[in-house]
């Protein structure tokens, strides 16, 4: 069995509310399809049905203020309760007495140790590598996991052999950075992160649009970018076969979710499981640090 993880950066679960909630205001067809009809809000319970099984999940991790990338994702890539460590949330980046444990336990390097086939499919411009090299050191958690195992970051020359992803699903970002790229449909992307799954043992697509377009207050922004999410995921299950690959969708903390405001939330967060087994974790997923073990657990590397 192979594990895609895709990462949502800020994400919660929200009120039934069309006119804050772009997931209540937004025609996301795929997303209710595979919840059948029936968009997930902050009054839900555990779902499952013969496609998934979702579960809230606790980003607070018992620590008072508002969830944080930096804590949040240490949380997730290395089974740890980071905000409870340094006593409180924090972000964007990870906190300075994180990176050791960052170095030590990022799932990335522990899967790699075993053996396993690893891939980070976010593919970075020129100017990020250009950035690395000036000395600078604020990286994201799942960047820095892959600096500190020697996980090869992809290239633009990754994302036009298929072999990678671009950050916005699409790659109309990359003009910015000066490239002349054409363009993919989300559903497209979608094909092409499955099957670059299928060639990994642990795959990971982050999506950090998300969290952008809640801190933006803009239901355009926000509409857009769950749009080309949607498109994502129908591409993505096309032809999905559950015998070969499991896959896993969370988040670090609430956001988008409630665009009424610009700062993050205290809902909890999706924890989306599609899989043979996936019944079989439901009851092991308390908070966003747990995934870390449901990982290892899939992979038989514990």
């Amino acid at each position: 069995m192979k594990v895609l993880f895709i990462f949502l950066d800020g994400v919660g679960i929200g009120k039934k509310d069309s006119k804050n909630n772009p997931f209540f205001f937004t025609d996301l067809p795929k997303l209710k399809e595979i919840f059948n009809d029936q968009l997930p809000s902050k009054s839900s319970k555990i779902i499952t049905n013969k496609i998934l099984s979702f579960i809230p999940t606790d980003a607070k991790l018992g620590v008072k203020g508002l969830p944080q990338s930096g804590t949040g994702q240490t949380s997730i890539f290395c089974g740890v309760n980071a905000p409870k460590l340094i006593n409180k949330h924090f972000g964007p980046y990870p906190y300075s007495s994180l990176r050791p444990i960052i170095n030590e336990k990022n799932i990335f390097k522990i899967l790699k140790e075993k053996g396993k086939k690893v891939s980070f499919v976010n593919a970075y411009p020129r100017q990020f590598f250009e950035y690395i090299e000036s000395g600078k050191t604020r990286f994201t958690v799942t960047t820095l996991s892959c600096l500190m195992s020697g996980i090869p970051l992809k290239t633009y020359y990754d994302l036009q052999n298929k072999n990678a992803l671009s950050a916005d699903i699409t790659g109309e970002g990359w003009k910015r950075f000066g490239y002349n790229f054409e363009p993919i449909t989300p559903f497209e992307a979608g094909k092409r992160l499955y099957n670059i799954a299928l060639k990994n043992d642990f795959t990971v697509y982050e999506f950090f649009y998300t969290d952008h377009a809640g801190h933006s207050k803009d239901k355009e922004f926000a509409k857009n970018t769950l749009l080309k999410l949607d498109g994502l995921l129908e591409g993505l299950l096309k032809n999905y076969n559950k015998e070969k690959l499991f896959i896993i969708i969370i988040s670090d903390h609430g956001n988008l979710e409630d665009i009424s405001t610009k700062t993050h939330t205290l809902n909890k967060v999706p924890t989306i499981l599609i899989g043979k087994t996936k019944n079989k974790y439901i009851d092991k997923i308390k908070n966003i640090s747990d995934i870390y073990y449901i990982i290892l657990d899939i992979l038989n590397a514990k």
